[in-house]
């Protein structure tokens, strides 16, 4: 769904800021979420895991073993 520019800086809509729909009789409302996103929680993870493999051997861990 499309959110028109305008609407999105007034909520302070980001490309990646979460929305929620919110009804209230038979009016439908916007609302900005202060969930943070799946990319964020994963952000906080970066560079903390540790590996014996090798790159080759990873990326053959991912792909079909045929």
């Amino acid at each position: 769904m499309t959110i028109p520019r305008n609407v999105r800086e007034a909520l302070g809509i980001t490309p990646e800021a979460e929305v929620d729909f919110v009804r209230e009789d038979d009016k439908f409302y916007i609302v900005k979420t202060d969930r943070p996103t799946v990319k964020g929680k994963l952000r906080k993870l970066r560079g903390i895991a540790s590996a014996s493999m090798s790159t080759d051997e990873i990326m053959g861990l991912t792909r079909d073993a045929e």
